[in-house]
């Protein structure tokens, strides 16, 4: 088992007179990930309006803030007791015996138009063996495709955009893998965290883009932009792509600035809490949808 904390600190100027926000940064509660302890506090007293979703138990906070100064905080203790698998006996699912809550994820989005990568997909892939290794080919040859570098790419970014300018940040690495795999019949979804492992060289820790696969009847976790590790990944949102988890959606005039984000895996000894480290297994923080 894994045990992670972490915490996050949003600054905010709203203007007049007022912004409402949708923010998820929460951490998801899934068969595989539990929230051991956390607290949200907000500097303006206000009442909020909290949702789960039902199928991704993605966690959605609403608030309407007042002009002047708005922080948010949150910071939480998180269990993953991660399902490890064997690649070579994690298979593909056929679209026929996909679950119907599964399917939106095998459709083109906004950010990942998989209609228009068929045939580069099936070139490149057509050909593998179907399962858990070919969506890993699919996430060396995206990261054999694109270079990282910050501040190469905006919101308005697509996986097409990342696949002609050759460069771009995690959530561009992303976006062109699930793109892929849905041009494969693989149903792949885009979900956000924070990067931990990543090294200190990219900057302070921030909101980390990866990929979750649909194989075996499990959604399995890819890193396509390499830069942190895997095991060490607290689930936050899940969507289509980045336009359904942004961290912060804000309706109205407001300044921000960056994120502050810390992030730790607690290793006392004798509590069995391991450090998080690459593996060349297959692994899972959710089971089912």
């Amino acid at each position: 088992m894994v045990r992670i904390q972490f915490s996050i600190g949003l600054q905010y100027e709203v203007g007049f007179p007022g912004a409402d926000f949708i923010f998820n940064i929460q951490a998801s509660r899934t068969r595989q990930q539990t929230v051991i302890a956390e607290q949200l506090t907000l500097s303006q007293s206000l009442p909020t309006l909290a949702h789960t979703d039902a199928i991704t138990h993605a966690r959605s906070l609403r608030v309407s803030a007042l002009p002047g100064p708005f922080n948010v905080h949150y910071q939480a203790t998180v269990d993953l007791n991660h399902h490890v698998a064997n690649p070579a006996q994690v298979p593909e699912v056929p679209v026929a015996s996909l679950p119907p809550e599964v399917l939106p994820y095998i459709y083109p989005s906004r950010y990942c138009q998989s209609d228009r990568l068929g045939n580069l997909a099936m070139s490149e892939f057509g050909a593998l063996p179907h399962g858990y290794n070919r969506v890993l080919a699919v996430q060396k040859w995206v990261q054999s495709q694109v270079r990282f570098k910050s501040n190469t790419s905006n919101s308005m970014t697509s996986a097409i955009d990342t696949l002609t300018d050759r460069v771009g940040v995690c959530r561009d690495f992303a976006h062109l893998m699930i793109a892929v795999c849905r041009a494969l019949n693989i149903p792949a979804r885009f979900t956000t965290g924070i990067d931990f492992g990543a090294d200190p060289i990219l900057g302070p820790p921030d909101f980390h883009a990866y990929v979750e696969a649909y194989l075996g009847n499990r959604w399995y976790m890819f890193d396509p932009s390499g830069t942190a590790i895997p095991m060490g990944f607290i689930r936050i949102g899940t969507g289509r792509d980045a336009a359904d988890v942004s961290f912060a959606t804000i309706f109205g005039s407001v300044g921000s600035q960056a994120p502050q984000i810390k992030i730790a895996a607690l290793t006392q000894p004798n509590t069995g809490w391991l450090q998080p480290v690459h593996r060349t297994e297959a692994l899972s923080t959710d089971g089912l949808a």
